[in-house]
């Protein structure tokens, strides 16, 4: 009987100690939150996204492709992305969407020149997250002409 109720007292302790993760979408703080890809401060919240892993870590984004980027780096694991929710911002009424769900437009001006915004409709011309984080990889985005922009500025 003593050792029943030491388990029973054991499982109670234990299941109070687990926190249950709020993986819902977080209001961005302009003044505190950085791209952890980029670590560039977030500048428009109609391209932001973010992660919440199962431990209540979020982090931010400031560009689609710098969640992809991050989602393809050795620090996504570590951080427990795969258990992770991620958000990105409605381009046009800002609402937060899960990133599976969103439909991407291309050739935009987004922060970091990838080129994509997100949508929670779908358009004749709108592809869904894996083809649009597929097109990020294969190199298919406005980035380089971005850089080169960024470069001459540099430059003058």
């Amino acid at each position: 009987m003593k050792k029943i109720m030491f388990f029973m007292v054991a499982v109670f302790a234990f299941s109070m100690c687990v926190r249950n993760a709020d993986q819902s979408p977080r209001e961005i703080n302009f003044d505190r939150d950085i791209c952890v890809n980029c670590l560039m401060g977030l500048a428009d919240a109609k391209f932001s996204a973010q992660s919440i892993n199962m431990r209540n870590e979020v982090l931010w984004y400031d560009d689609l492709g710098c969640l992809i980027e991050y989602m393809d780096s050795p620090d996504w694991e570590k951080y427990g992305g795969d258990e992770a929710v991620s958000y990105i911002a409605d381009a046009e009424t800002g609402e937060w969407i899960r990133v599976e769900e969103a439909w991407y437009s291309y050739g935009v001006a987004t922060p970091m020149g990838y080129g994509y915004a997100a949508h929670k409709q779908k358009s004749d011309t709108s592809f869904n997250f894996e083809t649009t984080a597929q097109r990020i990889r294969d190199g298919i985005s406005m980035r380089e002409d971005f850089l080169k922009q960024k470069k001459m500025l540099h430059h003058e």
